[in-house]
């Protein structure tokens, strides 16, 4: 582990056995000292593949599409990490080359496949390169997350922040903003009658946990009995940086009006 004197993030860099190496991070924390009692995690924050992976075998038009990463979603956990003074746990990774928001015995958690995109470099993988990402990138992000958790001196609330893309399969999508949430629905709730009324705006949209996808939320925040949230934004409204400015305003303001309505009660 180190810090970056620059930026003053805290990164978790190559482990034993590891696939990464000195450029590359599998977790940081980005605005560490952050004071409020709220806990940032972007799992799919990065398109970095570690250069021992060759791209992956990927398509050139698919190396920094939504299938590689959640795209505007890093910008828009540290934009709101600062306008709400909180720390963020982010990947440092692609999720195609292990996905932070899935266990290691799901399938998905290394596709082959990714809608539409064709991932060579994860077909056919042994058990051993599986362990490889597993002890490379998802324990070491899970470990960092595990450890800003403990430092906080109250129980923190868990906000994890993701995008979508417009269509899916060809389908449209006209949902904007989601609020997921697994066993525990008080904050997306909350969260949801705080939403303004000019943002489409839907609970458990366009994914639920029947998808799979709240498995930080399951394996983090549930068993600390903490309020929690999994946020989803179409990633068309936060391509630039005026997008980012918009949804970290309506986001900061949603949550801080939340907390008030169901958290501090």
């Amino acid at each position: 582990m180190a810090r970056n004197s620059t930026t003053n993030e805290i990164v978790i860099q190559n482990t034993p056995h590891t696939i990464l190496t000195a450029q590359d991070s599998a977790a940081e924390v980005i605005h560490p000292e952050g004071a409020a009692p709220i806990c940032l995690v972007c799992e799919h924050a990065s398109a970095r593949i570690p250069a021992v992976l060759d791209d992956l075998g990927l398509a050139p038009e698919d190396r920094y599409s939504h299938a590689a990463w959640d795209i505007g979603a890093r910008d828009l956990a540290v934009a709101l990490a600062q306008k709400l003074d909180a720390p963020l746990v982010a990947a440092g990774v692609s999720r195609l080359v292990y996905d932070c928001n899935r266990p290691p015995e799901a399938p998905d958690s290394i596709p082959a496949r990714s809608e539409l995109v064709e991932v060579p470099g994860n077909a056919d993988l042994s058990n051993d390169d599986r362990q490889a990402r597993v002890a490379s990138v998802y324990r070491p992000f899970r470990d960092m997350l595990c450890r800003k958790l403990d430092q906080f001196e109250k129980p923190p609330i868990m906000v994890t922040l993701h995008s979508f893309t417009p269509e899916w399969f060809g389908v449209p999508r006209n949902v904007e903003l989601g609020l997921l949430h697994d066993n525990d629905d008080r904050l997306a709730k909350a969260m949801l009658a705080e939403a303004p009324h000019d943002l489409d705006t839907r609970l458990n949209a366009p994914y639920d946990a029947s998808d799979g996808v709240t498995h930080t939320l399951r394996e983090h925040a549930v068993p600390r009995g903490l309020h929690n949230v999994m946020v989803e934004i179409r990633n068309d409204l936060i391509s630039d940086s005026t997008g980012i400015a918009r949804f970290a305003d309506i986001l900061g303001d949603m949550l801080t009006r939340a907390m008030v309505r169901e958290v501090a009660r």
